[in-house]
């Protein structure tokens, strides 16, 4: 799965104190890394041995397959992931190196430049029915003019959306407004926003199928539409705490 680094840009951490801090916290704590090489699906689990701040260098443990360990060496470029206090960590390197840690066999790596650390959402988000979706309908520009396109919602909060975009009808269009979208909650009523696309997050399913998932934020968003998602939202939460309730 693609980590989608470039997408996060929200979350990005620059500051290279922070950055050693929350590398030897997850070193600390054993936390297991997730390896992927770009472009493959060759994976393998990793924990941080070492920051060292002086030399620029982050060693990891080395794979126990040393076939993999060296095809990681020889990559071009490695994704890592990993969480921390359940906040999700994501970093990458353009090389790894296999060197000796005392007596140890590892990999090292120069200390990223920057890494995305996803925190805990400002607003509650649920989940929208699956079985029967909500839509959003967003004007998309084409060559043969506006096209009301429609989009199911995968969860909503008070601050924006996600929705599902398999068919890649909006490209890349990460930091775009869509003006004039409108999102028909049932029993609730009609919400018309702009949306700005804030992420996006490419996910290959188990047949091969293709899964973007784009986080869409809400633009100056009328207080009487906000009032409308925040019924919607309310009324989704009752509906789980009922089936909750019943299978108890």
């Amino acid at each position: 799965m693609d980590t989608g680094l470039e997408n996060w840009h929200d979350f990005e951490v620059e500051s290279r104190r922070e950055i050693i801090a929350l590398l030897r916290s997850i070193g600390e704590k054993n936390q297991l890394i997730r390896m992927l090489i770009h472009g493959q699906s060759d994976v393998c689990v990793t924990t941080i041995l070492d920051v060292d701040a002086e030399r620029d260098m982050v060693i990891l443990d080395r794979p126990v397959d040393t076939g993999q360990s060296r095809r990681m060496a020889a990559a071009s470029g490695i994704s890592f992931e990993t969480s921390l206090d359940k906040i999700r960590i994501l970093f990458a390197s353009n090389s790894l190196e296999e060197v000796m840690y005392g007596a140890t066999p590892a990999l090292k790596m120069a200390i990223p430049d920057t890494l995305i650390r996803l925190q805990r959402r400002e607003y509650y988000r649920m989940n929208t029915p699956v079985s029967n979706p909500v839509r959003v309908t967003i004007p998309v520009v084409t060559d043969q003019g506006t096209s009301n396109t429609p989009f199911p919602l995968a969860d909503i909060s008070c601050g924006g959306i996600a929705i599902m975009d398999n068919k890649l009808a909006l490209g890349d269009t990460i930091g775009k407004n869509y003006p004039g979208c409108r999102i028909d909650l049932p029993e609730i009523g009609m919400v018309t926003a702009t949306l700005q696309i804030r992420n996006s997050l490419d996910m290959t399913l188990l047949n091969n199928k293709l899964n973007r998932r784009l986080g869409c934020q809400f633009v100056d968003l009328p207080r009487g539409m906000l009032a409308h998602v925040q019924r919607y939202i309310t009324r989704l939460e009752r509906e789980r705490n009922a089936r909750i309730a019943g299978l108890g």
